[in-house]
């Protein structure tokens, strides 16, 4: 028995979900009943198996381009089509500094060493990507009174690190944003939320190699992000907007009320940038 029955036929939206954090996020919720809309920026073998895996009366896997507006609404309106709704939304979709280079998290790229290619592209997906799927997901979500927003982050010293930018500078927008959105939609029974696995972890963002890790020379398992998520998306949370949760804070061994309290990292009234 799933110890979040609230999440049997609940829609979810998991972008970027054909492999890494979004994969193990969308199994994960489809394992507690939920009802799965995977995308990937394009139709590949990952994607098809991660939908093959969930079944496919319970899984609609798309190729869509989360920086296209027409195509963020695209999503929302085949989920509709399919599941009647989307109730969900997790905001996984992003690119990272190999974009940049190879080498990033042994030799830092500065700034003005970036192709204003890479830049824009990083910027655009991990923090125009966000907005345009949730722009096309809120208003529905606002209309039947619930909804979550989960977007997916990364630590607060990568968001600064020498070397990061700018994927760590996208991440920082992203949670500004998650602040904002929280505010916008206090009362209507829809929340935002930041979640973030606490780490660099073992996925795609990470150059490929028997020396895999990240700047701090650790590396997190993907499945990490499975231990809130289903918390996140369920009736459970339905107090908490505008928080931020650290996966590997998260105790699996807790109850959910004492992990989410010992993963959740203590807002600021006025934000710290610098």
């Amino acid at each position: 028995m799933s110890s979040h029955p609230s999440l049997a036929g609940r829609v979810v939206v998991v972008t970027g979900s054909s492999r890494g954090l979004g994969r193990e996020m969308a199994l994960e919720l489809a394992g507690h009943g939920a009802l799965l809309v995977i995308t990937g920026a394009a139709e590949t073998p990952e994607l098809a198996a991660t939908a093959e895996e969930i079944g496919a009366d319970r899984a609609l896997a798309l190729a869509a381009d989360v920086c296209d507006p027409a195509a963020a609404e695209a999503v929302v309106a085949a989920a509709e089509a399919r599941f009647g709704r989307v109730d969900v939304l997790v905001n996984n979709a992003g690119r990272g500094m190999r974009l940049v280079s190879e080498t990033f998290n042994s030799q830092p790229t500065n700034f003005w060493e970036v192709s204003p290619e890479a830049w824009k592209t990083i910027v655009d997906i991990n923090v125009n990507g966000a907005f345009n799927m949730a722009r096309a997901a809120t208003p529905g979500m606002i209309s039947r009174g619930f909804g979550r927003i989960v977007n997916i982050s990364t630590s607060d010293i990568t968001m600064v690190r020498r070397g990061y930018s700018p994927y760590g500078p996208s991440k920082a927008a992203l949670e500004a944003a998650s602040r904002v959105w929280a505010a916008d939609l206090a009362g209507t029974g829809v929340t935002v939320n930041v979640y973030l696995p606490g780490g660099a972890a073992d996925t795609d963002l990470l150059p490929p190699g028997p020396g895999k890790k990240g700047a701090d020379g650790n590396l997190l398992p993907a499945a990490i992000m499975r231990r809130a998520i289903c918390w996140l998306a369920s009736d459970a949370s339905s107090a908490v907007t505008g928080a931020r949760f650290i996966a590997r804070n998260w105790d699996p061994a807790l109850p959910d009320d004492e992990a989410a309290a010992a993963a959740r990292i203590a807002g600021v009234d006025r934000p710290a940038i610098m």
